[in-house]
């Protein structure tokens, strides 16, 4: 009796020991994974203001290419400036993977953020300045109702009476700068406004006014990037409040901002609505055709975000802490991931091309399915670690 009583409690004793070691094995990896998140979320911090910085340098860049070619217009001078918006679009496209997370770049305290005023589009040629058939349409071209073009005039001036009256941003300058792509798909050529335009006694009229609109919208881009750094930099007021929210939330944003483009914006209103309708008026940068571009750069963005990309180098990342609780789920995500990478990359130059060719346009599709399904494969990650992640 007393060697099964022995036996008994020393069974009890190791379940004992068990149990502790157990528990303090959970607490160990609790500690290690909220101390996963904090850094997760501040190396989140360092990437956008390191993209953002880029990106305002880049736009810093164009409004002296564009201050350059308006004091002495020319051929040289304009390509110059084609260039630099192209440059600039390169930084500013993937920080697209902000959005959709509740920071600055969509609201900035009680007030709407500056986005639709740095990217807004579709846009109507018209509302800016002439088109074919219609010389004298456009703001640049109403001298009775806006006799002075200034900054104050064209952000008042910004979706006025219609979503697609954008007067702002880098798609208004793109406009400027090309014109109308007036040419078939199959050419696959950009609009191909002459300098001249820009010139005193050259085409189209009224360049004193075309020239000085170039040159607001980019004083403009300058002073919107600008509010985005203000929120984002060191000990700045967006910063500070973010950097000490709940774990949770913070990373639900980050996670639903490049679900949501993933799936929905760039899979649906950038990819899939001009493929259905087949109409370069629906592609982003349909003046330049540089929409391919965009499109790259925005996946690149979620890409950046989801492993933490910041000048090439991975720090702590989303993938991180899903491979923390499920290396499985993880791997299916960063296959899913390259999948839509390969994809996006894969469809015909320009995307004009792209959508109306009957070879090309099956590419385009398989990247929306592609983008589709990486949307609801970071929200499925989301649910691994306890995070709502929307992708609407």
């Amino acid at each position: 009796m007393n060697k099964l009583l022995l036996f008994l409690t020393s069974i009890l004793m190791i379940g004992l020991v068990s149990c502790e070691k157990d528990e303090a094995n959970d607490n160990v990896n609790d500690n290690e994974l909220k101390d996963l998140k904090v850094a997760v979320i501040g190396d989140y911090a360092d990437l956008v203001l390191n993209n953002y910085t880029a990106a305002y340098s880049d736009a810093v860049s164009l409004q002296t290419a564009l201050s350059n070619f308006t004091a002495s217009p020319s051929a040289a001078g304009l390509q110059t400036a084609k260039t630099a918006w192209l440059q600039a679009r390169e930084t500013y496209g993937i920080t697209e993977a902000f959005r959709f997370a509740e920071g600055p770049i969509d609201v900035i305290g009680t007030e709407e953020g500056p986005e639709g005023l740095l990217n807004a589009w579709p846009l109507d040629e018209s509302y800016l300045d002439y088109v074919e058939g219609a010389a004298d349409a456009g703001i640049i071209n109403n001298l009775t109702n806006y006799p002075t073009i200034d900054k104050a005039l064209l952000t008042s001036l910004n979706g006025e009476g219609g979503e697609e009256n954008v007067s702002v941003g880098y798609h208004a300058i793109e406009f400027l700068l090309w014109g109308q792509d007036l040419t078939l798909p199959s050419q696959k050529e950009a609009g191909i406004r002459p300098y001249t335009d820009f010139e005193d006694g050259g085409t189209a009229t009224n360049q004193d006014r075309r020239r000085a609109y170039l040159n607001v919208c980019a004083d403009l881009l300058l002073d919107h990037l600008q509010l985005l750094l203000d929120q984002w930099e060191e000990g700045a007021p967006y910063r500070t409040s973010f950097l000490n929210f709940e774990s949770d939330d913070a990373l639900s944003g980050m996670m639903t901002a490049i679900a949501t483009l993933s799936k929905s914006e760039l899979a649906g209103e950038r990819v899939f609505t001009a493929y259905d309708n087949r109409d370069q008026e629906d592609e982003h940068s349909c003046f330049s055709d540089n929409t391919h571009r965009d499109l790259r750069l925005n996946f690149d963005g979620i890409k950046n975000v989801y492993l933490a990309i910041i000048s090439g180098t991975e720090k702590n990342s989303i993938h991180d802490l899903i491979a923390f609780e499920n290396q499985s789920l993880a791997t299916e995500i960063k296959a899913a991931l390259l999948d839509a990478e390969t994809k996006v990359y894969g469809t015909a130059i320009p995307f004009d091309f792209a959508i109306s060719d009957d070879a090309e346009r099956p590419l385009v599709l398989e990247a929306v399915t592609a983008l589709r399904i990486l949307g609801d494969k970071i929200a499925e990650g989301g649910n691994a670690i306890d995070i709502q992640v929307d992708t609407e």
